[in-house]
């Protein structure tokens, strides 16, 4: 199906790439994502931009008729129409979730649908609308707003939403609206995840539908103890400054209960031991058995499987957890099977491993990272090679098949993969690191029957990776030479470009997540990106191997360079390194503490005292600040010892930060800055009005990439190429 607004997946005559990275949000609006496949195989839907640089994402249904007839891609909600041309207005509400996940796109970024697949639900300028996906049919539902959320019932005669903190619901035709659970004052919300759960727990919701329709689990948080941070705009002093309540570590989070609501507004609470284990990190409830809670203590290293009583609220253990590190949240668990089964992933014998009850059913050679759909008598997972596989599969990720006879891989070929299946139809994502983007193919009982069509563009130039390992330890790495170079063409000035941190893999095999390193090649250097400890997807042990310390995420990185320099032509006399959030504060650290071998840096919106960070993630990792102050101490920027002895020489800094993160707040560059100009130490200091920790605009995008090239040819002696 082809629209008047959908372009071409070519890009335009004469763009450069940072202008062409910056209007196409990285290469993804034109892409198709979020699938749902419906039980009956008959619909896949998505949503999907008109083109590579349309921001308003369209809801979309693929037919996928039974009589051998062609599939039929269909426009189900188009917000242009809906809105009837208007502009989209977000609440601050909406803004912070779409800031939590990371959301810079507009339209329909998000919906729900009921047990059928056939009706869906979505929030657009804080209206409800609902989509009939069979008729392909879009109507408003006049309900009260700003509306967050909105969920339908499984059975598709309600839809749930939240509006102003309080939950809500009504019948899919739009009468009988009415409140079902309202907050007590300012300080409380129901129905939605607070701060700590969206940001670090990746719990994006905060309600639950029963499998039966007739009541939901609803999520009340109360933020009072919560600290309160302001967030200024120097740029407008005339605006007041937007108080929020930031949990930061070692402070109080908000407190967390879960009630059983029905559709009379009835609740009941659901009761267990709030005070050891404060976080409710995983809901699930299915048809499978009783609503199942995975809740965590503050320290994160003992966590419940509960399963509730949905009449009196009381829970039961069905499984404690405990590990002397820390237990690590994931995709898709806890769930029961069709039969009542316990699913979950847990870190054993070295690897990270599919277990079902008490039965383990994958071993070392796969390293889980997501469960992705549980059959009656398999399971659908994402995974890595593991410690224990016969050979490295540098930044590859596959889809698997488990059953109680082992695992058989359904991806093919070098690459990152993932997939969404509902009975015999699966959708399988694929990208690969010789070919842009990514292709998502429909598969009825193995076999193909559909291509969902990309409208990304193609990107002006082409990322020529080379994914290796280095070092004793084997630490995975991508490393981008300029294109047309040639061997003997001598040393290269070299750009280490990592994330480095938790949660952030950036050694992928795949084209399009290096195609900005590869443009930094392009400008004369040799770039090389490093997954050391710390990083995720290769074994518990290599995850926690930064424990109260987060020191071996440099160290890797320096062994890594050194590893590779017998192999690629690194002039090891010019070494730079640049990063955003956790990488800003790993290239900070660098020239910092190894002035050795670091030479200049670009330090993104870095952490830089551990202490204004957040509960959830940074306790994680350092504990507490009360409990563990050397830990934190030792961490930190700020420190006599972060910012090493005066006769280590200066390394030339160039510091860039959003004035409006609220994640990684301002104050930490500030106080860097402070820090390095109390010490003598010169620096640059880049300041972003009105940007996030994203940077969703434009022109900030691009000029930001070509500031940070012009500062690291400026300090590393680099001619223009």
């Amino acid at each position: 199906m082809t629209s008047s607004r959908q372009q071409s997946a070519t890009p335009s005559a004469g763009l450069s790439f940072p202008r062409q990275h910056a209007r196409t949000q990285r290469f993804t609006l034109g892409v198709p994502r979020a699938f749902t496949v419906s039980p009956d195989g008959e619909r896949v839907v998505f949503v999907r931009s008109a083109s590579g640089t349309d921001r308003s994402h369209r809801l979309w249904v693929l037919d996928l008729p039974r009589d051998g007839g062609p599939p039929v891609e269909r426009v189900a909600a188009d917000p242009e129409l809906l809105l009837a041309g208007a502009a989209e207005e977000l609440s601050a509400r909406e803004r912070a979730r779409r800031e939590r996940s990371r959301e810079g796109s507009a339209g329909v970024v998000a919906y729900a649908v009921d047990g059928a697949v056939e009706l869906a639900a979505f929030a657009l300028s804080g209206r409800l609308f609902t989509a009939e996906l069979r008729a392909g049919t879009a109507r408003e539902l006049p309900v009260p707003g700003p509306v967050i959320d909105p969920r339908p019932s499984p059975d598709g005669r309600f839809v749930a939403y939240v509006t102003e903190g309080a939950l809500r619901v009504v019948d899919a035709d739009g009468t009988g609206d009415r409140e079902l659970a309202v907050p007590e004052d300012a300080h409380v919300s129901y129905g939605l995840a607070e701060f700590i759960a969206s940001e670090e727990m990746t719990r994006d919701r905060g309600f639950w539908w029963s499998p039966s329709s007739d009541r939901l689990l609803v999520a009340r948080a109360d933020d009072r103890e919560v600290g309160r941070w302001w967030i200024a705009d120097p740029a407008h002093p005339d605006r007041e400054p937007q108080r929020v309540a930031y949990p930061a570590a070692g402070t109080a989070n908000a407190e967390v209960r879960l009630f059983i609501v029905d559709l009379e507004g009835a609740r009941t609470e659901v009761l267990w031991d709030r005070e050891r284990f404060p976080y409710l990190a995983r809901v699930h409830w299915s048809a499978a058995g009783a609503p199942l809670l995975l809740v965590q203590a503050r320290d994160q290293r003992e966590q419940l499987f509960l399963a509730v009583d949905p009449e009196s609220g009381r829970t039961t253990t069905v499984r404690a957890e405990r590990d002397p590190v820390w237990l690590e949240l994931l995709p898709g668990v806890p769930a029961w099977t069709p039969d009542g089964r316990l699913v979950r992933l847990t870190d054993e014998s070295g690897a990270r491993a599919l277990a079902v009850d008490d039965r383990t059913l994958t071993d070392g050679a796969l390293h889980i990272r997501a469960v992705l759909d549980i059959g009656a008598d398999d399971f659908l997972v994402s995974a890595s090679a593991g410690a224990g596989a016969d050979r490295p599969e540098t930044g590859e990720v596959h889809v698997y098949r488990v059953t109680g006879r082992g695992a058989e891989r359904l991806s093919e070929g070098v690459g990152t993969h993932g997939a969404v299946r509902s009975g015999a139809v699966t959708v399988l994502v694929a990208a690969r690191p010789e070919t842009p983007g990514s292709v998502a193919r429909v598969l009825r009982d193995g076999e193909q029957v559909a291509v969902v069509a990309s409208y990304a563009q193609r990107p002006v130039i082409g990322a020529h990776v080379r994914l290796t390992e280095a070092g004793a330890r084997r630490i995975p790495c991508a490393v981008l030479l300029p294109s047309g170079y040639e061997e003997g063409d001598g040393p290269l000035p070299v750009l280490m470009d990592p994330y480095g941190g938790p949660h952030g893999p950036r050694v992928v095999a795949a084209h399009n997540p290096h195609l900005t390193s590869q443009w930094f090649a392009d400008q004369g250097f040799a770039v090389v990106v490093a997954d050391g400890r710390g990083t995720p997807g290769r074994s518990p042990a290599w995850e926690k191997a930064i424990a109260r310390d987060f020191s071996p995420t440099l160290d890797d990185q320096v062994d890594a360079l050194l590893g590779l320099a017998g192999r690629f032509p690194l002039d090891l006399e010019r070494v730079a390194i640049r990063g955003w959030s956790y990488g800003g504060y790993l290239a900070a650290r660098a020239v910092l503490q190894r002035p050795d071998v670091f030479h200049a840096a670009v330090v993104g919106a870095p952490v830089t005292d551990w202490r204004l960070y957040d509960t959830h993630y940074t306790e994680r990792y350092l504990g507490t600040p009360q409990d563990d102050p050397e830990v934190y101490a030792a961490q930190s920027l700020l420190t006599d010892d972060g910012l090493c002895e005066p006769e280590v020489p200066a390394r030339p800094m160039m510091i860039v930060h959003g004035l409006a993160d609220d994640n990684v707040v301002v104050a930490h560059a500030l106080r860097l800055s402070s820090a390095l100009l109390a010490a003598g130490r010169p620096h640059e200091v880049l300041p972003l009005s009105g940007v996030t920790h994203m940077t969703p605009q434009e022109q900030v995008a691009e000029n930001l990439l070509l500031l940070q090239v012009d500062f690291l040819k400026r300090s590393l002696g680099v001619r223009a190429v």
